[in-house]
């Protein structure tokens, strides 16, 4: 995904400025992600990939597992029966995320002599697995179809590697710490692992009934049915969770999968719903809220969306803000729980081996031993230029959407603190622009959200020299200085906001002076460390019209930019245009396409009044969405031209589910719609509202602003958009303009 997460993300080594900079915390594309297509479940700091099967396999380039606090758990489960792998049937996640059913029957079997001993399809397994509180709990239901009674060993093979999740992603390490001897009981084996670090992690298998057989890798069940007889046995998998450890499997397989699911509905039935006439893009949105709410870990502070699995489920700042603004609309709850918890962990003194600053917003957070050893430097890293500004904004847009005044106030000091880093480290040459630049040779090399260390070149494809000035990140620094006026003036502290509100003028003036550029009908992408112009075609400049920096008089051309057809492709907006010298589709940041980028995009297309181009962008991703597993959009995906009657290139390592990518259908919507918010007034208001082509009719309900909400259906009606107000409660008013 985006930040010390990309493929070629992340810290770059130190290197001869002639040279091409070297990974150090990659991501591989030995293996595709696509390909697999593996199965997901999280829950909280937990989370797992298994094949269609149910299996995790390990292996070069294989991220199939249970993770816990970045550190694999469990690295293999293998089933077989009668000691042959089961056929695969189907392999389903429920819509809410809750479950993974994988349905399995058996093969023809034979013995030593080659005598069939059992025909195909005689025997179906059920595989029913979840996580909750860092433990995998399964369910196998056995069940003979044939007419008489069979006997069959079920085999369970287990193993642990305890690899690091950057182990994962392809760093190697010169040493490694203990694996310990297996535990073996009469249902149990503990696997432990003592690392590096001086710390124990461990994973206890648990089984009920107790296996016929049992060692420390490999669990086998002598088991007998008779005609249409069934037989279940319960699998846990417990990743260090002391509390879970004494709770027989069975037993606690049912409470653990009534708690858990008890969980998802009440984190979901905070947001508003959508119901539209397309009963494809309703199954899009449910997965979509469905994602966002499995990705959502509850931390001391609030609901927290982790960024994405496998390579991100953890919290980063830039991720969790961009998607806190692209649900704000329908949970402002998770917009709350973010601003707090980066208060929380807001950066008080410098650290330069994690480019930490007083005032500066969290990057990026890691647990597992490579992280706690200092191996890659994200234990608690700050090297993102962007979530600073980008904090600022959300606390004003969530002040506009809430009125919330007491959880601002509360906030107001963490907001000052980043103000003041925006003034004295984030402009660095003090020319009104924030520029960065790794502290460190460990550090990321670019520290906007497209960090490959090649995603920031001039024109001729020279690679640019920092400090560097992206231009998304002024359009963010204008977008916090406004967003801080906002707040200042209802704090009753009006000198102060007429401070910030000049601020935000002046930068809008010197931007528009050194960023657009005539000739290519767009901003710049960066400036670099001599102010140099990368003058190159980028969706950054969309970025620009999102925040409202840009002079009204350039969005027209910027607009025609974006949608030109070596920008949009047919999906979307490529992150660079065909035209430019780095371009590659099938590259991290240099001609893909990103949901979320997309989502601002038409967001700051609607802002300007070109609510068609939005719609456009709307069109594109839904139409990709059709073609993808589960229509979850991924993290990414590669930027060819749409063909007639074929889906989208996937990127082979992308995220999916990612935060911000499941968000951007959700926030396009409103955005079509012009829905906005007005607390103190309360109303709910959609200004101009436009439908995609493939929705002719939408009905949000739960549209709630503190203790009072709105059911409201939209509908075309001929050339326009009619709005009807289905349901009113605690006095609400609806207006809408066309």
């Amino acid at each position: 995904m985006d930040d010390s997460k990309s493929a070629e993300e992340v810290a770059q080594t130190t290197v001869p400025a002639n040279s091409t900079p070297l990974a150090q915390f990659f991501i591989p594309a030995a293996a595709s992600l696509q390909e697999r297509r593996p199965r997901t479940l999280k829950h909280g700091d937990t989370f797992a990939l298994f094949d269609h099967n149910g299996d995790a396999h390990s292996g070069p380039g294989s991220p199939e597992g249970v993770f816990h606090r970045d550190t694999r758990h469990l690295s293999q489960l293998y089933l077989t029966v009668d000691g042959t792998r089961p056929m695969l049937l189907s392999s389903t996640l429920r819509e809410d995320n809750a479950i993974l059913t994988c349905d399995l029957t058996n093969p023809d079997l034979y013995d030593g002599d080659g005598q069939m001993i059992l025909g195909h399809d005689l025997m179906h397994l059920r595989r029913s697995r979840f996580l909750y509180n860092a433990t995998s709990f399964e369910r196998l239901v056995l069940r003979n179809f044939d007419d008489r009674p069979r006997k069959v060993s079920v085999e369970l093979a287990f193993r642990a590697d305890f690899a690091d999740l950057f182990e994962v992603r392809g760093s190697v390490r010169s040493r490694r710490g203990v694996l310990h001897a297996p535990e073996v009981g009469d249902r149990t084996v503990t696997l432990s692992y003592t690392g590096l670090d001086e710390v124990r992690r461990t994973t206890t298998l648990a089984f009920d009934p107790p296996p016929s057989r049992l060692s420390g890798d490999l669990a086998v069940f002598e088991l007998e049915l008779a005609p249409r007889a069934t037989h279940s046995l319960f699998l846990e998998v417990n990743c260090g969770n002391e509390g879970l450890k004494n709770h027989p499997p069975r037993r606690a397989f049912f409470t653990a999968l009534r708690d858990s699911r008890r969980a998802l509905r009440s984190a979901a039935s905070r947001a508003a719903s959508i119901a539209t006439s397309n009963e494809i893009f309703n199954e899009a949105a449910r997965r979509s809220v469905a994602d966002l709410y499995m990705l959502i870990t509850d931390t001391d502070e609030g609901p927290y969306p982790y960024a994405g699995i496998p390579w991100f489920s953890t919290v980063f700042g830039r991720d969790a803000l961009i998607t806190a603004l692209e649900t704000l609309w329908m949970d402002p709850s998770i917009a709350r729980g973010v601003l707090a918890h980066l208060a929380a962990n807001q950066a008080t003194e410098v650290d330069a081996a994690a480019d930490a600053e007083p005032g500066k917003i969290l990057h990026e957070v890691r647990h597992g031993e490579m992280a706690e050893l200092g191996e890659v430097p994200f234990r608690r890293y700050y090297g993102s230029v962007d979530s600073t500004p980008l904090f600022v904004m959300l606390a004003g847009a969530y002040l506009r959407r809430t009125a919330d005044l007491v959880t601002v106030r509360r906030l107001w000091p963490n907001i000052q603190a980043a103000l003041k880093w925006m003034d004295e480290y984030g402009d660095r040459d003090r020319d009104g622009f924030l520029e960065y630049g790794r502290q460190t040779a460990d550090g990321l090399i670019n520290q906007g959200w497209k960090d490959s260390h090649d995603s920031i070149f001039h024109r001729d494809g020279a690679l640019a020299k920092g400090p560097i000035a992206l231009a998304e990140v002024q359009a963010y620094a204008f977008g916090a200085w406004q967003a801080a006026a906002e707040i200042a003036r209802m704090l009753d502290l009006a000198p102060l906001a007429e401070d910030y509100r000049k601020r935000a003028e002046t930068l809008r003036a010197v931007f528009d002076e050194r960023f657009f550029d005539e000739e290519l009908g767009t901003y710049v992408l960066a400036l670099d460390g001599e102010k140099k112009p990368c003058r190159v075609k980028s969706s950054n400049a969309g970025h620009v019209l999102f925040t409202g920096i840009a002079l009204s008089e350039r969005a027209g051309s910027v607009a025609r930019t974006l949608m030109s057809p070596s920008s949009f492709c047919g999906w979307g907006v490529r992150t660079i245009a065909a035209s430019e010298a780095r371009y590659n589709p099938m590259s991290y940041h240099n001609g893909s396409i990103w949901p979320h980028d997309n989502a601002l995009i038409a967001a700051g297309l609607a802002r300007y009044g070109f609510k068609k181009e939005a719609a456009q962008i709307f069109q594109g991703l839904f139409a990709a969405s059709t073609y993808i597993d589960l229509r979850r959009l991924p993290e990414l995906f590669c930027g060819f031209g749409r063909q007639r009657n074929q889906g989208p290139t996937f990127y082979p390592v992308a995220c999916a589910p990612q935060a911000w990518a499941a968000a951007a259908p959700l926030f396009l919507l409103p955005v079509c719609l012009g829905l906005g918010f007005d607390p103190v007034q309360s109303r709910i208001i959609f200004d101009e509202p436009v439908l995609p082509d493939f929705l002719h009719e939408v009905t949000l309900r739960n549209l709630a602003m503190e203790g009072r909400s709105a059911d409201v259906t939209l509908r075309r009606s001929g050339a326009q958009v009619v709005v009807d107000v289905l349901e009113r409660r605690g006095g609400v008013r609806v207006t809408a303009t066309n």
